[in-house]
């Protein structure tokens, strides 16, 4: 299993020095977040990208739904070329927030379920090659014939990990077979309790995704599936430890420390948290 965390709270320049510090720590990889009014993730990943040469550089997550699909890949792109192919990029419908809210109105999950797909195709295409095209019900793209970007390091498209929902104990859906169709999954719970996933759902859930993987021809060696926790004991993190994921199908293991408030005195938290490197 290999082990990363988020960096919940840090200005841009704090977020390069802990992933510098991350990398010499035994971590293997360091993550980002997205708002729709903030620090821009992706630049944030640039810059710590050419001042690290081994730690994995990712989001977790990004709202693939509210952004242009060929600006993502632009973004995306950049920062595997920057990293000489270190970034990954997770993906989900996004949590609804003030944040988000603030300027843009919800359209509904089934809208931003069908964008999300069809961003991931246009991404797709575009990092594999001209010429490309697509027509969807919301976007559209017809092949680039100048100002071609040079491709990404990672081929045919650098990793994407997609959050795969459990909906009160039951596992066939679609979320979990979007998952399957690309290189990891994240599961998790939708829960009027808001309680983190448990074991034997996240094995149901893989389940699932090797099932249909195997259904569409795809491989199951080298796909990814992520457990977000904190074994600092934050809340809503899922019991067991990360050994016991590994044995329920678990590649990865992200410490997630949304608990930290969103202060100096976090960073500090942070510093000393990633400087003693992950539990293994």
């Amino acid at each position: 299993m290999r082990h990363g965390c988020v960096i919940p709270y840090a200005s841009e320049r704090e977020f390069v020095e802990l992933a510098q510090l991350a990398e010499t720590s035994g971590w293997d990889a360091v993550f980002s977040w997205e708002a729709v009014w903030g620090q821009d993730a992706w630049a944030t990943l640039a810059a710590a990208a050419v001042l690290t040469s081994r730690v994995r550089l990712g989001t977790l997550l990004t709202p693939a739904s509210r952004h242009r699909p060929w600006d993502l890949a632009s973004r995306v792109a950049t920062v595997d070329r920057l990293s000489a192919g270190r970034v990954t990029m997770c993906v989900g419908l996004g949590a609804l927030h003030g944040n988000w809210l603030a300027f843009e109105a919800d359209e509904g999950r089934a809208a931003r379920a069908q964008k999300l797909d069809e961003s991931l195709a246009i991404y797709a295409g575009l990092m594999a090659g001209q010429p490309f095209s697509y027509t969807g019900e919301h976007y559209s793209a017809t092949p680039v014939t100048e100002l071609v970007p040079p491709p990404p390091v990672q081929r045919p498209h650098p990793p994407v990990w997609v959050v795969g929902a459990m909906h009160l104990g039951r596992h066939a859906q679609p979320s979990l077979d979007r998952a399957a169709r690309w290189e990891g999954l994240l599961p998790a719970v939708v829960d009027p309790a808001f309680r983190p996933i448990t074991i034997e759902e996240t094995r149901r859930a893989v389940d699932h995704v090797f099932s249909r993987r195997a259904e569409w021809g795809l491989p199951t060696e080298g796909y990814d599936v992520v457990m977000e926790g904190d074994t600092f004991g934050g809340h809503r993190s899922p019991t067991g430890t990360p050994a016991e994921w590994a044995a329920a199908g678990a590649t990865w293991w992200v410490e997630s420390w949304w608990d930290l408030p969103d202060a100096p005195e976090s960073v500090a938290e942070l510093r000393r948290r990633i400087a003693g490197g992950p539990h293994r």
